[in-house]
């Protein structure tokens, strides 16, 4: 049977062994096809896996924003034809926060095989050193980009987080992030415990955990145009 592999990538500059077993550069170097949010992206990542991979015999198809969501599903004809296929994201798992989740459930719509590569999930990193909860916890990915509705957003994960003793996750576009945390520092109560995970895995990395009250007398974390991940639990 076909297998459809979910590669992992780094999430910064820090070195491949560091992140990527072995295991994976094997996957790697057998696979043809590869299904990828950016080429030029992915044909970087695959020459740091190994300088010796031919890239132009390799087929690309990109995915993202931009992709027509007719065409995915002809993505993985190859598949039928007995090839195996990997999906490489821009940064960290493929199909979390992420266009790959389109091709995975046409993948098992038709029976093939997934198998997801071990590799760095800033969500899940970020969820390890925070402090939180970490048997009940929710990723909500973006909240609204309107101001009203992102402080009502904010709120009603805050009173999850309190009634459902669950740690709350989610994200911004890296130019938003001083803006949400100021919107943060404003709508929520000044006890509940706000975590700050920058540039994971880099590094400028920090973690740092603290109650929205003890946010408010600190410096304001260097984050414009950082990846970021925010967490919040009571």
């Amino acid at each position: 049977m076909s297998t459809l592999y979910l590669i992992p990538s780094p999430l910064g500059d820090a070195p491949l062994c560091r992140m990527m077993p072995p295991y994976n550069s094997d996957i790697i170097r057998s696979l043809r096809h590869f299904i990828v949010e950016n080429v030029r992206t992915a044909r970087r990542f695959l020459k740091q896996v190994d300088n010796g991979i031919d890239i132009d015999s390799l087929t690309f198809y990109e995915l993202n924003r931009h992709t027509d969501r007719q065409m995915i599903a002809s993505y993985l004809t190859p598949m039928s034809e007995g090839c195996e296929i990997g999906i490489i994201s821009e940064a960290g798992c493929p199909a979390v926060a992420d266009p790959g989740a389109d091709v995975v459930a046409i993948a098992q719509e038709k029976g093939y095989k997934v198998v997801p590569l071990v590799g760095p999930s800033s969500i899940l990193m970020s969820l390890m050193a925070s402090g939180f909860n970490g048997q009940s916890f929710a990723f909500v990915g973006y909240l609204p980009i309107d101001r009203n509705e992102r402080a009502q957003r904010l709120k009603a994960l805050e009173r999850r987080a309190y009634s459902e003793d669950q740690t709350q996750i989610f994200i911004e576009t890296p130019y938003r992030n001083v803006q949400l945390f100021g919107e943060m520092l404003r709508t929520l109560q000044p006890q509940t415990r706000l975590c700050i995970a920058l540039s994971i895995t880099t590094e400028g990395e920090s973690i740092r955990t603290m109650t929205v009250s003890q946010w408010k007398k600190a410096a304001v974390p260097d984050m414009h145009k950082q990846p970021c991940i925010f967490l919040i639990y009571k």
